[in-house]
Order: C-alpha cells, then sequence, then structure tokens
C-alpha cells in the first residue's frame, strides 16, 4: 500500500507537468485544449514540485509529509477547477490522496500527544552529574541482583534517570487472532515512575496505533485504528497495577542499574530468585526474578498484572516475560528478545514478542 501510494503521488505530480508545458510551449500538448497562461503555468509545476516533495517525505517516513501533500492537493484540485472539461479525472486522484491525508494528520495528531508528555517529562528530569553507580549503592541487595548488575555492565557508570527504548515485534489480542507486527517507542522516567510508550502496528494491511501512558500510579491506554477511530480504551485502577507491574518489569529487564531504588523491598532469595515488592504511590506489586548462573536475568512472574477476559472483564492471571538473546547494547549486556506471557487455567498463552532494537539512558532531548 505504501509503495502504491508513492508512486500515485509521483505520477499525479508529473501529470501537471502537461499544464506547465503547454503554458510555455513545450512540446505538443493535446490533453489540454483550453489555453494556459505562464503564471497559472508556474503553479501546474509547483503542483507537480510539490507532490513529488510529499511522495519523498512519505517514503522517508516524514510525519509531516501531509502538510507538503494539503498544499499540493488544494493547488492541483484548484488547476482542475479551472481546465474542469480536461482535467476532471485528476479529482479521483485527489480523493484518494485527501483519504491519505487525512489518515496523516491523525497519525501526527495522536503521535503528537505522547512527544509532548515526554518532552514535558524530559524537562523535569533533575540530572545529577557525578552520580556513578558503585559497589557501595549495591550493599542491601540480594547476591542474584548484584550479579545481574555487574554482568550487565553498570556498576562504574551514571545512574539511570531515564530511559529511552525502541522495539520491533509482533502482538495478538487472542489465539484465534492474527499476529500484528509492530515497532514502538517508549521512555520511563524512574523518580517520577512515568512510562509513556507508542506503537505502530499493522492490522489486516491497516495502521493502528497505540499510545499507553503511566505517570505516577495513574495509567491509560488508546488504541485507534488510522490513529482516529478508537477501538480500545483502558483505564481505571486494574489499569493501574498492572502498569505498575510493566513499569517495573521495564526496570528489571532493560535498566538493570535501577535496582538500587529505595521503592522495591528484597524478600526470599536463593541462588537463583528473588521476590521483589516494588511500592508507588500506594500501589503494592510483587515479582519473582529468575537468573541463571552467569548471573541473568532469564524470567520475570508477577501475579499482580490483569488481562481482559473474553466478556470483557478484567482479571488478574500470572503473567510473565522469560528473556534471552543477551547481547551488548550501548554500553550494557542486556536481553535482546522477551515473550509475553499470560498463564490461563487452561495453560500458557503467549501475547506479544519483543525485539530489542535501541536502548538510551539519561536522555535529556526528545529524538
Amino acid at each position: 500500500m505504501k509503495i502504491v501510494f508513492i508512486v500515485l503521488l509521483f505520477l499525479h505530480g508529473l501529470i501537471h507537468l502537461m499544464g506547465f508545458a503547454k503554458a510555455f510551449n513545450f512540446g505538443n500538448i493535446t490533453q489540454l485544449t483550453k489555453a494556459i497562461s505562464r503564471p497559472t503555468g508556474l503553479i501546474w509545476l509547483l503542483a507537480t514540485l510539490l507532490f513529488i516533495m510529499a511522495a519523498i517525505q512519505f517514503l522517508l517516513n516524514k510525519e509531516m509529509w501531509w502538510l507538503t501533500a494539503v498544499n499540493a492537493l488544494v493547488i492541483s484540485q484548484y488547476l482542475i477547477f479551472t481546465s474542469w472539461h480536461d482535467a476532471k479525472f485528476g479529482t479521483i486522484a485527489n480523493i484518494i490522496i485527501l483519504v491519505m491525508i487525512i489518515i496523516g494528520y491523525g497519525t501526527w495528531h495522536f503521535s503528537n500527544k505522547y512527544q509532548t508528555e515526554v518532552q514535558a517529562s524530559l524537562q523535569q528530569t533533575v540530572f545529577n552529574a557525578d552520580s556513578i553507580l558503585t559497589e557501595k549503592d549495591l550493599l542491601h541487595l540480594p547476591e542474584p541482583v548484584k550479579k545481574y548488575i555487574r554482568y550487565a555492565g553498570a556498576v562504574g557508570k551514571p545512574k539511570v534517570k531515564n530511559f529511552k527504548v525502541a522495539f520491533s515485534g509482533q502482538i495478538r489480542a487472542d489465539e484465534q487472532s492474527a499476529w500484528m507486527p509492530f515497532t514502538s517507542v517508549q521512555y520511563n522516567f524512574v523518580d517520577a515512575a512515568a512510562r509513556l510508550f507508542f506503537m505502530k502496528a499493522t492490522m489486516k494491511h491497516l495502521p493502528v496505533a497505540g499510545f499507553h501512558s503511566f505517570k505516577n500510579g495513574t495509567a491509560f491506554m488508546d488504541i485507534r485504528l488510522l490513529s482516529l477511530f478508537r477501538v480500545q480504551y483502558q483505564a481505571g485502577s486494574e489499569m493501574n497495577i498492572s502498569e505498575t507491574v510493566t513499569f517495573f518489569n521495564d526496570m528489571c529487564c532493560m535498566a538493570p542499574a535501577t535496582l538500587i531504588d529505595g521503592r522495591i523491598t528484597w524478600t526470599d532469595a536463593d541462588s537463583n530468585k528473588v521476590k521483589a515488592i516494588f511500592t508507588n504511590n500506594n500501589i503494592s506489586i510483587a515479582a519473582w526474578l529468575y537468573f541463571n548462573e552467569r548471573g541473568e536475568l532469564i524470567n520475570f512472574i508477577s501475579e499482580n498484572r490483569y488481562a481482559v477476559t473474553a466478556n470483557k472483564e478484567m482479571k488478574r492471571f500470572p503473567w510473565s516475560t522469560p528473556l534471552k538473546d543477551y547481547s551488548m547494547m550501548n554500553g550494557y549486556k542486556l536481553p535482546a528478545y522477551a515473550d509475553l506471557i499470560y498463564t490461563y487455567p487452561e495453560g500458557d498463552f503467549c501475547y506479544g514478542n519483543f525485539k530489542l532494537t535501541g536502548i538510551e539512558y539519561n536522555c535529556t532531548e526528545y529524538k
């Protein structure tokens, strides 16, 4: 669909060259019977350039491509009206382009809400220039957690105040649903306990966008078809608890340095597993962290996360994120792959898998 639309923009733009050519007597343009002045011919050329520019921006995934296309479309339709007898069928192409412009605007407007929240949180983040994670910071931790933090390479590096994570993967609603490929970007803010997650997916060849917002104990999830039509929205106490679990999971899996946090209580430790209780904004959640002999975190299991049942109710089920494929990423050794699994009475259900494609710590500006 993307390639077809790029070709449409490009060819539709080139067709407007006929008006320019007729105005300046470049060749025998019989398709346009009405005389065209040179100033008007330049407007035909401008339409060509704008359509081609919009095609290039769309190809390069520039979010503001639609603004260029709007200008091109307005000019194009004006020119079609001035040569209606010869150019009226160009309106069909403009209608298709208009539909895509509306979708493009919706995508930009929806993602702009996410970007605005991220930028506001970045401005509120306070950094300590000399704050380095040392062995002294690990003294109160269980041995498996200490080993994991050292294995990840976090000791001797700055303490983590925030982190940006990029993923690719696939997700589905239930066993009968088709897998939806997706890419996502999220920013986590440790002290403020905030997680801002934006996902772009494809469902039946149509774009779907999702915005998850968790800010100091309050969360919502907003899923929209074409970034315009809301297909799912969740908020409330169950969502707040679930996203607290997810926020702590991100700390454990993506930012081991944050496990020195005072909001974590460590209990029931042995050589390969530890129980943690994370408390924030009067919400406490518990999770078991499992480690292998190398010190890698290989699973995270919590019974505090909710899932939507078949009858649209929110109910708690064991939730786990088995991890694997540790690799160096931006100076840290981190798991590059995770499955997302709910354990229902009838068995395990894997509803998503995430592949880590990029991570940055202590961000100062939105990128």
